[in-house]
């Protein structure tokens, strides 16, 4: 065990330090409150004033806007990285080569081969680090890949994902940014492929097109994960509102992660014939009529509530508080060789050039 473990083991308080002040950090830092003998330590910002104001909200203890005093700060047995993906690769090595564990918020870094660098640096130091994927920690994820583990659904043949939240164009938002690693698949894309790798492995064969916004980078994505016997058809965008459930059929039942999946509090199971009927996990009508719908007693369909209080994201801070204090230095449910996998297949898709829509008059 090294030495964060070690203090982690030792000591009841385990101390986070966040690294970004935005909504993510916010985010974050109001669901350590729900952690049990979690407590934040310390936060960094560029600006000290937007550091003692993240401070004095959220109750850190100590305020920096100098990086390096901050990875010195003892009383941080990890750091969680809140900051555009752009900045990730440089921060996140940063911190590992303070010895400090990292939890990186997704994607990881912009491209596999970043996130290759910072697996290799970590591992070389021997600290832990992880993406912050926070989805595969959801109760309602972990239910359903313990159904599928247990074979209550059959071989996986097909899984169907959405996730598009409509953004008006904005060529000052990080979203539409090439420089902050704007674009649609790695904000919103990144959980279907995360989670469809979750559950398949990874694939033979990526394939799939993007969409362009006016900045450059993609609008829209649609991704095809190729396996012998199954694929996952994936789609995110920031042109429209989406479905954004996540739909997994086996050849003994369906799993639908009800949306919107990312923040999953809802899984239901269809047997077959329920698969076929008009209430299908693929045939949802939207609105109140749709709401009534789901809550209906239906043959054949299950319905499974797991409710949790805050954004979600307190399950992925237990899990790597456990890990560390195991002494482990990955992620059994998010290691990085996932994270790497899941940027290798949406750099396969995004090296191709943007596809042109076609206007029918």
């Amino acid at each position: 065990m090294d030495e964060t473990g070690e203090k982690a083991a030792k000591s009841s308080v385990f101390g986070w330090g966040i690294i970004g002040s935005g909504e993510i950090a916010q985010r974050f830092a109001a669901d350590l409150a729900r952690v049990p003998n979690a407590a934040l330590a310390a936060n960094y910002s560029r600006s000290l004033a937007n550091a003692e104001q993240f401070r004095d909200a959220f109750g850190s203890s100590r305020a920096y806007a100098d990086l390096d005093s901050f990875l010195s700060d003892p009383a941080i047995d990890a750091v969680y990285i809140a900051t555009p993906n752009s900045a990730h690769l440089a921060q996140a090595l940063k911190a590992v080569r303070s010895g400090k564990a990292i939890l990186t918020e997704k994607p990881i870094a912009p491209s596999h081969t970043e996130a290759s660098v910072i697996e290799r640096e970590a591992a070389r130091i021997k600290v832990f680090a992880m993406e912050a994927l926070w989805t595969r920690f959801l109760p309602a994820v972990i239910a359903a890949k313990t159904k599928i583990d247990a074979g209550e659904i059959g071989k996986i043949r097909r899984i169907t994902a959405d996730l598009a939240y409509a953004h008006d164009y904005d060529a000052e938002s990080r979203l539409f940014k090439r420089s902050l690693g704007g674009g649609a698949t790695l904000d919103l894309g990144v959980y279907c492929v995360s989670l469809a790798m979750y559950f398949l492995g990874q694939p033979q064969k990526v394939s799939g097109l993007w969409y362009a916004a006016p900045s450059g980078v993609d609008m829209s994505s649609e991704m095809t994960l190729h396996y012998d016997e199954a694929e996952a058809v994936l789609s995110c965008g920031f042109d429209r509102d989406g479905a954004n459930h996540f739909v997994i059929e086996g050849t003994q039942g369906t799993l639908r992660l009800d949306a919107p999946f990312l923040k999953a509090q809802r899984l239901t199971l269809y047997r077959p014939f329920a698969v076929a009927s008009p209430f299908g996990p693929l045939k949802r009508p939207g609105g109140l009529f749709g709401s009534l719908l789901d809550r209906l007693p239906i043959p054949g369909r299950r319905i499974e509530d797991y409710p949790f209080e805050g954004n979600g994201l307190q399950f992925e801070a237990i899990a790597v508080m456990d890990a560390i204090r195991k002494g482990e230095k990955t992620s059994a449910t998010m290691p990085l060789s996932d994270s790497i996998s899941v940027l290798r297949a949406i750099n396969i898709v995004l090296a191709q050039p943007a596809t042109t829509r076609v206007i029918k008059l």
